[in-house]
Parts: C-alpha cells; structure tokens; sequence
C-alpha cells in the first residue's frame, strides 16, 4: 500500500467510498444526501492542508484522509483528521496507515495535539483504532448523532497530544 497526496485525478475514485460512507448515515456528521460537488469541496484539502489517498499496487484507491487545522487563532496548533476505507478494503491496515501518516503529518507541520470532534460511539473500530495508537476520549456529548438504526447517541471528542 502506498500513501500519496491526493489529486483531482484521484476524486472519481474517492467520491464512490465517500458517498458510500456517508450515506449510510452511520460514522459521519455529514448529511447523507451531501452532493458530490459539497463532498469534494469538503474533501479535497488546500495546503498548507492535506488530503491523501491510500492504494494498492494496481493504483485502486483503498482510502482516503483529509488532514486540516481544527482551530484558529490561539487554537491553531491544534490539528484534525478525517479517514475514509473502502468498506471492501477494511480490516486490512488501511485506516491505522492512513490515522498513522496524518499523526507524522501534523507533528512535521508544528502540530502539538490532534482532535477528533465527532467519533461516534459505536463505531468501534475507529475508537480501538484511536485508542491503539493513544488517543484519549476527552469527552462525550450525550445523544449528539442520530444513528439510522440505534438512535440518539454519544459522540465521542478524542484527542491525542502530540
């Protein structure tokens, strides 16, 4: 697997896994029915930010990350991160290589915390992953994202200090 930064090439194999991922309403604030010019507004990072993919050695897109400031002004040195795996692709390392480049990203750009404000709290496989690599659920908004299927429930603020 190679992590690269992402271009406008790489957007019509990207928008697939988003819409995917965001329709189902399930890990993402997103609205399920964003369009595809919003998503790649949204997506698609400007520097001094980052959006990255990861593929394989045929070149398929396997993933995604954006990597942005969470904060201005006396917040800026806090950073942010967003992942997306191709659901036929997870459990293969994809998303730890994609949370792992973003962390070396931000510590190399003068970051000194990286914040998740919106890990919802069943998807469990984020929050291992996170937890795997030291982030800390810093806290918790009761009932702050309705899930499709299990209703009003937490999201997690995670936060690693880097």
């Amino acid at each position: 697997m190679l992590i690269r930064e992402a271009t406008a090439d790489d957007w019509p194999a990207i928008w697939p896994v988003f819409h995917k991922i965001v329709a189902a309403g399930d890990t993402y604030t997103y609205p399920p029915d964003l369009g595809e010019a919003d998503a790649r507004a949204s997506w698609m990072q400007r520097p001094p930010f980052r959006t990255v993919v990861a593929v394989d050695e045929a070149g398929t897109v396997l993933g995604t990350a954006r990597m942005n400031r969470n904060h201005q002004g006396p917040g800026s040195h806090v950073a942010n991160a967003g992942y997306m795996v191709d659901p036929a692709h997870a459990g293969r390392g994809v998303g730890r290589a994609l949370c792992e480049d973003s962390l070396a990203w931000a510590r190399s750009a003068g970051y000194r915390i990286m914040q998740f404000n919106a890990v919802v709290e069943t998807n469990v496989h984020a929050i291992r992953l996170y937890r795997s690599l030291g982030f800390e659920i810093t806290g918790t908004l009761p009932g702050g994202f309705r899930h499709p299927t299990e209703g009003y429930i937490g999201l997690h603020i995670m936060h690693l200090v880097l």
